[in-house]
């Protein structure tokens, strides 16, 4: 039996350029995509109306901030893109960051000697005490919490004397039993009534956030459940920080 040969024809070189080019070109653009510094803000602008706050005036006074939390703040879900990034060119004095994700209260003060000196804190944390309330390393309750953010803030007083330290509400989670809801509830009533007893500013961004997300779908703002994206979710975020604290500035 004699064999059967098959020939192939060789792809011309001409299409193999093209191929190539057609790839480079898909990793370019996902490489822009991913760590392309995006517009101020994707779901809107910093307006004049939202820089009439207590928060932007010390953005604009030269003094040195420290944003501390978990993975919002790091940005760990988000290409390394932490929330306030779009406040970032606002601030005329020295910015530092410390944080990291999955951490609680409890979890911070465990670390806060490693925390920088600063002129103004920025601390956001609380939504993995809620979520995860059970666990030996978060705060089991309201009580527990707040009791952390004393201890925490009395260290930095000491070790940054006359600092001024803002409070960002614990963020929102979304598809969550009502009991979640609910602690979440605790939680901001909480700190919301330490910080008003204490001297402390609290922001309370969540209300602005859910209303937003609920109307426009999870999935253009969300990188998870509790989690925001790169690409639009910093941007609402940093946004509804700036809303709520220039609401909260014209009923003082």
């Amino acid at each position: 039996m004699s064999e059967t040969t098959v020939s192939v024809k060789p792809k011309k070189p001409i299409t193999v350029l093209l191929s190539c080019i057609l790839l480079l070109l898909t990793v370019l653009l996902y490489l822009i995509y991913i760590f392309s510094p995006l517009p101020c803000f994707s779901y809107g602008v910093l307006t004049n109306e939202l820089k009439d706050s207590e928060l932007y005036g010390d953005m604009q006074s030269g003094k040195s901030f420290c944003f501390v939390g978990d993975s919002i703040t790091c940005g760990s879900e988000a290409y390394g893109t932490p929330w306030y990034r779009h406040l970032e060119k606002h601030i005329t004095g020295d910015v530092s960051n410390f944080s990291h994700g999955g951490w609680t209260s409890k979890v911070l003060v465990r670390y806060e000697d490693n925390i920088p000196e600063a002129d103004i804190y920025v601390i956001a944390i609380g939504i993995n005490d809620v979520l995860f309330f059970d666990k030996s390393y978060s705060a089991h309750d309201a009580e527990e919490y707040i009791l952390a953010l004393e201890e925490l803030t009395d260290y930095l007083e000491q070790r940054s004397p006359g600092a001024k330290f803002y409070y960002i509400t614990p963020w929102p989670a979304f598809d969550r039993p009502e009991e979640v809801n609910t602690r979440f509830d605790e939680y901001i009533d909480a700190l919301k009534g330490w910080c008003s007893d204490n001297g402390k500013i609290c922001i309370d961004p969540r209300p602005y956030i859910i209303e937003v997300v609920e109307a426009e779908g999870q999935e253009r703002y969300m990188f998870n459940t509790f989690h925001p994206n790169k690409r639009r979710g910093v941007g609402l975020y940093a946004y509804a920080v700036m809303q709520a604290e220039h609401q909260r500035s014209g009923t003082n």
